[in-house]
């Protein structure tokens, strides 16, 4: 399970390392092989691959006809990129993702049980501002 909060900078050229602390377990579960795609909020969800087999494999199973299940495979499915550690432990985002999530040269990865949340540095403070958690829901799960 992963989680904690680090701070990361990209390189010129779109690099990212993978904070140390989850290398190792991801060469093991996974060869260093992840999936980056977009996510609902401002920000890429990172997965590592057998993580991404299951979700994808949910989302293939949506029936194909319906408008929503195709926004959601186009969302997700469309805009993965599958990529590998290399040595140094970083991975190559690419343009597209980083527009599109607004990376630049800041980012912030966030663990979140199977797999993590990749955000621009400046927006996950913003979002850490304003975000203000529901009493009521929280005690509706038993939290």
């Amino acid at each position: 399970m992963y989680s904690g909060t680090t701070e990361l900078a990209i390189d010129v050229k779109g690099r990212l390392a993978v904070p140390a602390r989850y290398r190792a377990s991801l060469q093991d579960s996974c060869a260093g092989r992840l999936i980056l795609t977009l996510s609902l909020d401002a920000c890429l969800l990172v997965y590592p691959y057998p993580e991404w087999e299951v979700f994808a494999a949910k989302l293939m199973a949506l029936p194909s006809l319906t408008p929503q299940a195709k926004k959601l495979q186009r969302h997700f499915l469309g805009a993965a990129e599958d990529v590998v550690m290399d040595k140094q432990g970083r991975v190559q985002l690419t343009p597209y993702l980083r527009a599109r999530a607004g990376l630049d040269r800041s980012a912030v990865f966030v663990g979140q049980g199977e797999k993590f949340e990749l955000w621009d540095a400046d927006a996950w403070r913003r979002y850490q501002d304003e975000v203000e958690l529901d009493a009521e829901f929280l005690a509706s799960i038993g939290i």
